[in-house]
């Protein structure tokens, strides 16, 4: 629990986060030393003022991207940073990937998903969603299956493009997973796809994206029989929901069975696209000699 004191300055700043908000003003409002009033708040909660209000623009800034068709520049500017390339290095240092990509992404497996949730459910536990969800149908297969007696499928009812999407999804609570890391695993059989996979998201309590796979960078294409697939992701301290299912883009037929979710160590790589910069171990071409 927070004292009064920093209670105070956070109230302070989230009611003029997007201002010119000034510690020297505050300070003398209530009473307090700048000095005295940055020990406390650093004390408690880790970081400084200036630190906590560039996380907090972050914030809204992914917001934004995710729910507004402003601009990255227009975003950039009502969030107070000085140009485009600033919030960009800013926001990638935060959620490690640049805004466009970010938004692009997130809209994909999270603002898409949530407002065009359908009520179409004949799997018991698994909804379907998507960009287009009236263009695929999803449904419990008993004549193709992996293991058991069913497998469920998902497949495109319609000609769609390849800028269109259908997932067969669920939510639950991350409060037996919080700590863990964990691994999420299936058997898939694809038909003719132009690209599917499975995904995986773990959200925090206020709907922030902080971890997330969904195999954009190893896709399944084409006609596959039956494979296993799996994604791994941590599950912070702050989790409060984990999402997961099967994504098809564009035309096919894919067929999913034998979901498993289990722990693992931490030898086992985690597939976190957040965190993924996919960076050269080391400087190549210094002396521009190779073409």
């Amino acid at each position: 629990m927070y004292s009064e004191v920093t209670q105070e300055v956070i109230c302070s700043l989230e009611e003029c986060l997007l201002d010119d908000w000034q510690l020297d003003d505050f300070a003398s409002h209530i009473g307090y030393s700048k000095f005295h009033l940055s020990r406390i708040f650093k004390q408690e909660t880790g970081l400084t003022i200036s630190e906590y209000i560039r996380k907090r623009r972050l914030a809204v800034a992914a917001m934004y991207l995710l729910y507004s068709d402003e601009s990255i520049l227009q975003i950039a500017f009502e969030l107070r940073f000085q140009s485009q390339e600033a919030f960009t290095r800013s926001f990638k240092e935060l959620y490690k990937m640049p805004p466009g990509k970010y938004r692009k992404s997130m809209r994909i497996l999270q603002g898409t998903e949530e407002k065009n949730m359908t009520d179409l459910t004949t799997i018991k536990g698994w909804i379907l969603s998507g960009s287009h969800p009236t263009s695929y149908e999803m449904k419990a297969d008993g004549q193709v299956f992996h293991t058991g007696k069913k497998s469920g499928l998902l497949s495109s009812k319609t000609d769609v493009g390849e800028d269109k999407f259908g997932t067969m999804m669920q939510s639950f609570s991350a409060e037996n997973w919080v700590g863990k890391r964990i691994k999420v695993s299936c058997f898939l059989k694809t038909d003719e796809v132009v690209k599917c996979g499975v995904w995986c998201r773990v959200d925090n309590n206020t709907g922030d994206v902080i971890q997330f796979d969904n195999m954009d960078n190893r896709p399944i294409q084409g006609t596959t029989d039956w494979n296993f697939y799996s994604i791994v992701l941590d599950v912070p301290k702050e989790s409060a929901s984990i999402h997961f299912g099967i994504l098809l883009t564009g035309t096919g037929k894919v067929w999913a069975d034998g979901f498993k979710f289990e722990e693992v160590d931490l030898s086992v790589t985690s597939t976190n696209m957040l965190g993924q910069e996919n960076l050269p171990l080391e400087p190549i071409n210094l002396g521009f000699d190779e073409g």
